[in-house]
Order: C-alpha cells, then structure tokens, then sequence
C-alpha cells in the first residue's frame, strides 16, 4: 500500500477517539475537565495510538443538554478554557501527530443564543427568517419527537410575537433554518474559523434533521459545505451521524460521487453487532456485513460499539430489541426511550475480559474506520444514578483515587464497585500487560499495520459455525483474515482461502504463532470460548545461506 494513500485519505484508516473536554481531565483543580488537563493527558493517546481527536462540544453554553445548546459558535466555554488554551491543545496535538475534529451543532441553537433572542424580538427582526415560525403549529408526528420523555411537540409557542418556534430537540433548541442563504453563509463562516485554528473537519450532529424537519433537502447543502471545506483544505473531513436504513443512508455519501458526508457512521451494523453479542451468534452482524452497500471509492463507514448517546437499538425489530433488553439491559432504569440502553459495553458484559477484549478485536477488523468513546480503552463503566444519557459520560480514571480533578465535587459521579476507579483507571493497566489498555493498544498497532483492514476488499467467510465470524481483506496482494467466536464455547473452525499465490502460511498478528495453508486453502483449527484471531496470508522466508557456502 503506498503510503501517499494513506496520507491524502488519512481518515480511511484513522483510530478516531471521541472524548468531552468537561469530563476527560480537570487541569486547574476547580472540579471541571478543560482543555489544559486535556492537554496534559495528550501522552495518553499517542501512546494508545490515536490518530485523530473528535471533541465533543466545547463552545459557550447554558448547558442544559450537556453543550449542544450551544450560545455562540465562535468561542470556548470560559469553564473549559480560553482560545488561547485550545490553540495550546491544537499545537500539542499536532506535535504528536493527531489530528483534531469537533461537533458541529447546527441544526439548532441555544434559546439562549444571540441570534434567537433577536429573531424573538419582533416579526419584523431582521434574524426572524433564521428561524422557523409558523402562526399555527404543523401536526406533530409522534415518532419524530427525540426525547418523548420531556417533549410533547415539535412546536412551541413564543408569547411576545404570537407564534410557534420549530424544535427538532428539545424546546429550549430552536431550530436554525439552513434553507435560509444568509445561515448557510454564516455556518460556513463558522467551519472556516475554526478550520483556521487547526481543526481537519468536524462530526455533524443529526444529519437528517439539518433541513428535512421543516421539509426541506439537506443533500444540497452538505454538498456546498464539503465543497467549501475541500477549497480551504482538501483533507478535511465530514463525519456524519446518520441513523437511517442504508438504502436511506448512501444519500448522505452524495449519490455515489462521495461528495457529501465523508464517513457515516454504521447504526445498522452497529446494532446487529449487540444482537450478535446476546445471542451469541455471530450470524446478525455476518448477514448484514454481506448485505451492507458499499460507499464511494472517497467515502468510508465509521465503525462504533457504542457513542456519547443512549446505545440505540431502533433499526432491530421489537422481539430482537428485547433479546438485547434482557442480555444487557433488563432493569428499566437502564434503558432510555423505549429503543436503547444508557450502559457502557464493560457493564453489559459483567466485565468478562474474553467478551470485552473480543468486542473491540471485533471493532478494529470491521470494514470501516474505527471510532471509540473515552474510557473503552479501560473498560470505564457507568453511573445509573446519574439522568438519561449522562450515565455513560462519567469522569475519566486515570488512578486508584479517580486522577481526573482534586474538586470530589464534580457534575456526574465516577461508578463505584467493581468499575470505580480503585478497580478500573489507566495508571494501573499501564503496568497490567494482560490489561484492556495492553489489549486495545496491540489492536491499534496492528490495525495500523494491516492496510487491507481499511482499504481492502471485504468478504464474509463461511466458518462452518454460525457463532463464528470470519472476514477477509484482500488489498493490493496482501490478505488479512479475522476470526472471531460470539460462542461460550469452543468452536472447530473451517475456512476456504483460495487465490493466495504463493502463500502457504498464515501468520498470527495478535499472538505467536503460524498456520500452515494447504495447497487446497481449506484450513482447520479450534477457537477457545470467545476467542479471536487475526492472520496474514504469507511465504516462508528464506533460511539464510551458510558462511562457509558463500565463501565456498
């Protein structure tokens, strides 16, 4: 694989690792996470082997979803630091050789924003078009209403002027009308100053909900913002959220011309993995692998077990969502919404290292880029006392004594038990070579190795045991083959590998060891219970020749 590739399209074979500045480490000791401490915790990741950082919103805010009310898009929240802090952070990721996505928040603002206090102001205002006001509200679809916990309508009415204000979200989330030019100019401004500060693109929040709420068309928007973008800097990226059937999904790529959307992330696999999981039976995740669209040649699936929201199970039907419920979830406090579950992945899995450990070797062989949420690396848990979503996004532990800020009074509790920090932080499995970190690092670093892995040919392998999953990359002469047991027992494993060339060894990447590849390429061997592999398709090498031949 040439390596001027991998270097134009860096974000094909990324490790994307999301983290919230507020909750990842607190640098001046008042109990809030900022961008010093995050900064002084830079180490961490490039040890890991991160390569690019996707911060979660850091911009000034009321805070009353956690940052995505956001009140000015041009600023960082004096409690996470200054602009100065954030360029510090961006010089010190650079060094280190990480780029740096953030958030992008635009479908909404804050009530609280500048732009919606004066487009409230009258009707005559000169921002009221920035925003979408009806005189009588529009029918409400129930199933379009995100959190039926605390809303009951998409409209809401504004007493001063006399009519109702569009929110996707919650209430206090007026939406902006990007069907308005003036917002598309202004939230190009937005992406242009802070691409001018160093960021290399940014994940876009609720990308079906930019314009289609208010029965609009966001495809040709996107496209006029990546076009904006690539002028300013032909690298940069968009990371769409968008959680829909593929069939819908592909139109956020651009129709096949990839001129949308540069990553989407993969629901759909994503949950026939959890599926996968509870029954352990790989053959969900295998079918749907097998009948996943491909993106377009400059596009890429980003691949997830879990993110910053409740772990969505709304693609799986209502019998196959409640076999995940029961496996994972069977309390109602651990669920959310009625569609998923508000738990991390060390949790649901009652800490069994063998399922965690195949979790994420899973993770890092699927078609796609690979993006972990803070703490998977260790296994952090979650705290269930804390309201909806802010369950999983608990402090970060980087010590016995939690490490993340002197202040014990900080906005949501580390867990206690066996997942508190005396049981689970980073300064410990540093040390622990049988430890999650050790684990999740070799996959890295061999993920990184492996080109096939990002830029290959997928196909589904049939291993003659459905608990079993078996893919193989093809990329360029070289052949990666993953092996991975769902299965609480031992499984005898069959795979057909032809049109190797001269290959007739498959050589362990994970563990020592090799695999000889009978010239019919049938090849046999055992998994343990939840046990995983990874191969390369290989020749001897040649045994040195003697001194005394050469000199013969």
């Amino acid at each position: 694989m040439r390596l001027t590739y991998t270097a134009d399209l860096w974000w094909k074979n990324a490790v994307v690792y999301c983290l919230d500045v507020e909750t990842y480490k607190d640098g001046n000791g008042d109990g809030i996470g900022d961008f010093r401490g995050l900064t002084q915790q830079i180490d961490h990741l490039d040890r890991l082997g991160v390569t690019c950082i996707w911060l979660m919103p850091f911009f000034p805010s009321p805070s009353r979803d956690d940052g995505y009310d956001i009140s000015d898009f041009y600023s960082v929240d004096p409690r996470l630091g200054t602009l100065g802090d954030f360029v510090e952070f961006m010089r010190t990721a650079r060094d280190r050789g990480m780029r740096v996505i953030a958030d992008l928040v635009v479908n909404h603002t804050s009530d609280e924003h500048p732009w919606f206090k004066e487009s409230r102001s009258s009707r005559d205002s000169p921002k009221r078009d920035w925003y979408v006001w009806k005189d009588e509200p529009e029918p409400d679809d129930p199933k379009a209403i995100v959190f039926p916990d605390k809303e009951d309508s998409l409209w809401e009415l504004d007493e001063k002027t006399g009519q109702y204000y569009y929110h996707s979200f919650y209430r206090f989330q007026p939406d902006l009308n990007t069907a308005n030019p003036e917002v598309r100019d202004e939230i190009a401004r937005i992406l242009g100053f802070w691409m001018e500060l160093g960021l290399s693109g940014f994940r876009v929040d609720a990308v079906p909900f930019l314009i289609e709420g208010i029965g609009g068309d966001p495809h040709e928007f996107l496209a006029d913002l990546r076009a904006f973008m690539n002028r300013r800097d032909g690298t940069s990226i968009l990371l769409g959220e968008v959680n829909l059937p593929y069939p819908e999904l592909m139109r956020y790529f651009g129709d096949g011309n990839g001129d949308e959307v540069t990553l989407c992330f993969d629901f759909v696999a994503m949950q026939r993995f959890h599926l996968s999981m509870a029954r352990q039976n790989a053959r969900s995740l295998a079918d749907t692998l097998r009948e996943r669209p491909e993106p377009p040649d400059d596009a890429q699936w980003a691949m997830f077990m879990r993110n910053h929201d409740e772990l969505t199970l709304d693609k799986l039907t209502d019998a196959e969502r409640q076999e995940v419920f029961d496996a994972f979830g069977p309390d109602k406090e651990m669920q959310l919404y009625d569609r998923g579950l508000r738990r991390r992945l060390p949790p649901m899995l009652d800490g069994d290292q063998r399922r965690l450990k195949l979790a994420y070797s899973v993770l890092f062989s699927l078609p796609g880029t690979p993006v972990l949420f803070y703490g998977e690396e260790i296994g952090l848990g979650e705290n269930l006392e804390a309201e909806g979503r802010m369950a999983v996004r608990i402090p970060m532990q980087w010590s016995s004594g939690g490490g993340f800020s002197p202040d014990p009074k900080t906005r949501v509790l580390p867990p206690s038990g066996r997942f508190g920090p005396r049981e689970v932080n980073v300064e410990d499995q540093r040390r622990d070579p049988d430890s999650l970190l050790k684990w999740v690092t070799l996959l890295i670093e061999r993920y990184r190795e492996s080109p096939e892995l990002a830029w290959g040919d997928y196909d589904v392998l049939d291993a003659g045991d459905d608990a079993v999953l078996a893919l193989r990359a093809d990329a360029e002469g070289g052949t990666v083959v993953t092996v991975h047991n769902f299965a609480d027992r031992q499984v005898d494993v069959e795979l057909t590998l032809d049109g190797l060339g001269h290959c007739d060894l498959l050589v362990d990447l994970l563990v020592d060891g090799t695999l000889d590849l009978p010239d019919d390429g049938r090849v046999r061997f055992s998994l343990e219970p939840y046990g995983t592999r990874w191969f390369r398709a290989s020749v001897p090498e040649a045994a040195p020749e003697e001194t005394s031949a050469k000199s013969s």
